[in-house]
Formats: structure tokens, sequence, C-alpha cells
């Protein structure tokens, strides 16, 4: 859902621009996203590469709108799914008018002296080169602050500094909120001015049978932990109003083999019950309204290669290496 507002000032006193979040996995992009937004837009949980598509979560600031990308986790991928993951990462980075490259900090807490040794110093330093390559304007935002001494975030700031032209660098947690509203108050004077794209009250862009589905998934990985293979998926078959105003939604689960459908549907059906509860409750209070949330669990051993699979979740389906 897209446009104008009639509430928005002159399009010569407004700015509006895109700014993507990029980093490693589990490095803290949706909660930094649902902290500067100010409210629940993108799935977070303890599980790397949550995010498997690029989302779009709306923050205002003044008179600026600053649409910020969610990108999933950047890393070496193994699999097509992966691959199409880290694709749609840097894909939006490309797109974006500034790159907020977000270093999760807490693994150097320990770190002696010599940061460069350190395993995670490696990664760090191959994403920051890799963004600098794109030629966008980049910052630096060091997340998770709140687990490190500030003698060594400054080092840190330094020596990541030292591998690319940042524009800025900022110290944040985005569980706890500090350090966000200075990050906020930086990107909102450096988009470019132009008209708002969304109405200022719009927390993001992402189709509802799609961010439904987000919803289930995000709890089926909340109650199954490890339990769930990495390779399910779900897709919203069904999103119906209904007269009385409330929705209907039908969704399948994917997995790739029985056993797991077994694990996901759980004795008599009480783990999918529970799933769907919990989803249910999510998407009621989203919507404002009554939802009826049907989810069924199907057995598809190569969905992974499936072109239309990796449409419904909002992905382009990668093409072989030429």
């Amino acid at each position: 859902m897209s446009g104008t507002d009639d509430q928005q000032p002159d399009s010569g006193e407004t700015r509006c621009g895109f700014v993507a979040l990029v980093g490693a996995p589990n490095a803290g992009k949706s909660t930094l996203l649902n902290a500067l937004v100010g409210e629940k837009v993108s799935i977070v949980t303890h599980k790397v590469q949550t995010t498997r598509f690029r989302l779009r979560g709306i923050a205002m600031a003044g008179p600026a709108q600053l649409v910020f990308v969610d990108t999933p986790g950047i890393f070496a991928p193994k699999r097509r799914l992966e691959e199409a993951m880290v694709q749609a990462a840097w894909e939006g980075a490309s797109d974006a008018d500034i790159v907020a490259v977000l270093i999760d900090v807490a693994p150097f807490a320990e770190a002696g002296e010599r940061l460069v040794e350190h395993p995670r110093y490696g990664d760090a330093k191959d994403l920051i080169e890799r963004v600098a390559a794109t030629g966008r304007p980049a910052v630096l935002v060091l997340n998770k602050i709140d687990l490190v001494r500030r003698d060594r975030l400054l080092a840190l700031a330094e020596a990541f500094n030292a591998l690319a032209d940042f524009r800025s660098t900022f110290m944040v947690s985005a569980l706890t909120g500090d350090g966000t509203k200075a990050f906020l108050d930086w990107i909102a004077t450096h988009v470019p001015a132009g008209p708002w794209l969304y109405p200022p009250d719009q927390a993001a862009d992402i189709p509802l049978r799609l961010l439904a589905a987000e919803v289930t998934r995000e709890q089926m990985m909340l109650s199954l932990h490890d339990e769930l293979p990495y390779q399910s998926t779900v897709e919203t078959d069904l999103w119906k109003e209904l007269k009385d105003g409330s929705v209907r939604i039908e969704q399948t689960v994917y997995v790739a083999r029985d056993s797991q459908k077994a694990i996901v549907v759980g004795k008599g059906g009480a783990r999918l019950k529970q799933i769907g509860q919990a989803a249910r409750t999510i998407l009621e209070e989203a919507l404002g309204g009554r939802a009826h949330l049907f989810i069924r669990v199907k057995t598809r051993d190569k969905w992974q290669d499936d072109p239309a699979r990796y449409r419904a979740i909002g992905l382009d389906f990668p093409k072989p290496a030429s």
C-alpha cells in the first residue's frame, strides 16, 4: 500500500529516502528496524537467518519519511534458498540512498588488543568492503553496545572506519533503544529532499498475505526452537474479508519430510493449535479486528527447487551461475 497523503507538508519542505540495514545473521537488523519504526514490523527470533526477504519499515522524523529496508543476513550461501536471500540483501543495498552496516559488537567484548586477529573481524571486514564497492553512501552502526566496554567500542569503531569511508558512526542498542534517536535524526537530515511515498501513519510496506505468513512462521520458530528445520516455510493461500468485518486466513506450512510434519502438528494436533492461537492473537492486534486462522501442514521435499514457492515468500528464484 503506497501513495502520498493529504496531511504532508509542501514537498519542498519534506525529505524521503530508503535506508538499507545490512549485516550478518543475528546482527540485530530486525530488532533495530522495530525500534526505529516504533512498533513490531519484522520477525525477531533467536534463530539466525530469520529474515528471508526485503521488508520495508517506515519511520517519521520531523519532515522526513525514512523507509528502512530490513534485508536478510549476509553470509556465504550453501543452498538455493540461502542464495536467494543473500541476493535480496545485496539488491536492497544497491537500491538504497544510504546503507547502514550493522555490526554485532558482543562477540568482541573479550577481544584482545589485536582486533584483526579476532575470528569475527574477517567477516566484518568482508562485509564492509563489499558495501564500499557498491558506491552507495554508508554509515557504520555498532549494535549491542550495552554488552561491551566503551574503550573497546572506540577501538572497534576506529578499526572498522579504517576499512571504508563511512559518512558517520553510531553506537546503539537496538534492544534498549539507546542511541537509536541520534541515528534516526542523522538519517532524517541526509536523505534526499522530496515528497513522502507513504501515509505518515503507515508503519510497513508488506502485503497482508505475506505479513500473515511471517507471523505464523515466527510463532513456529519460537514454539519449536531447534526442532523446526530451517528449510520450512509458510504460505497464505486465502485472505478473505467477511461480511462481519473479520478475515478468514488459510495457510499452508511446507516441510521437507513426514517426520518434520509430525513435529509441527504435535500430538493430537496440540502443537499446531498452539502456534495458530499465538499467530491469530498477533494478527488480530495488527488488524484491529477478528481473524479466523486455519493452518495445514504439507510435505514437499523439493519445495526449495520450485520457483512458485520463492515468489510466494517474496524472493526471486536464483538464476544458475553462468
